[in-house]
């Protein structure tokens, strides 16, 4: 089987003073710098305020910074939003577009996240695509459906040259705080099933090539048994991301 880099993405979500920020990182770059002697990606997700500080304090490691959001739009009269261009010039890696939140709370259609793909790749960024089904889609046997659809009509536009600069990450939503917890045998039919439209999409070898993050409440009681199974390359983290121990116990896991 293909080895894949493994993958580990703390998204900070809104959270963190900027004075938090900045010991969370540091924190988390000593742990790294210390504790992790292997072959892993990680990125820092902060908000947006925090980024050039966070950029800042993790230079001379191996951990990158990333955004959570990108506007679909180049520039112009847009208060409020953010371009995928300035992220650029701040030198930020990647950008999470479609994350579950996105989506749900602020109505993001996949017609939306197909031109912030665009606008992210043309900057030069790096993007981890999310996507994944409610709970009523789940108990209606529609996430494999829905998951098709958020990918068909929200990334699979792109052509096969640009894969190199995509991640999918799986959320099931109805995982993620609510009590409910899916299976590793569940992440790991679903993240087959994702394996199996790109190959289907493209080609064998972009199949075999695509991390696919598993985002579905991650800790470090769980990630070793997550990570180890076949398709899951590492995880987009959110609550577990925001204590320097638990994070890098997770990025320890992914080894």
């Amino acid at each position: 089987m293909m080895k894949r880099k493994p993958l580990i993405a703390g998204n900070w979500k809104m959270n963190t003073s900027l004075e938090k920020a900045r010991e969370l990182a540091t924190e988390i770059k000593g742990m790294v710098l210390d504790e992790v002697n292997g072959n892993v990606e990680i990125i820092l997700i902060p908000p947006f305020t925090h980024l050039s500080t966070v950029n800042g304090l993790l230079s001379g490691s191996n951990i990158k910074t990333g955004a959570q959001n990108c506007s679909q739009f180049y520039d112009g009269a847009y208060t409020g939003e953010i371009s995928a261009a300035m992220l650029q010039s701040l030198k930020v890696g990647s950008v999470l577009v479609g994350h579950s939140e996105r989506r749900q709370y602020f109505g993001e259609t996949n017609q939306i996240l197909a031109e912030k793909v665009k606008r992210a790749l043309e900057a030069g960024l790096t993007l981890i695509f999310c996507c994944g089904e409610m709970l009523s889609d789940r108990e209606s046997e529609k996430h494999f459906e829905v998951v098709k659809t958020q990918l068909d009509e929200g990334l699979f536009h792109i052509a096969e040259a640009n894969l190199g600069k995509i991640v999918i990450a799986y959320e099931p939503v109805w995982a993620i705080g609510t009590g409910r917890t899916a299976s590793a045998s569940q992440a790991q039919e679903m993240h087959a099933f994702i394996r199996r439209l790109v190959i289907d999409h493209y080609s064998e070898r972009a199949g075999k090539e695509m991390r696919i993050l598993y985002g579905g409440s991650v800790k470090s009681g769980n990630a070793k048994e997550l990570f180890s199974c076949e398709d899951i390359d590492g995880g987009l983290i959110g609550g577990a991301a925001l204590e320097s121990r638990g994070f890098t116990d997770i990025v320890k896991a992914a080894l």
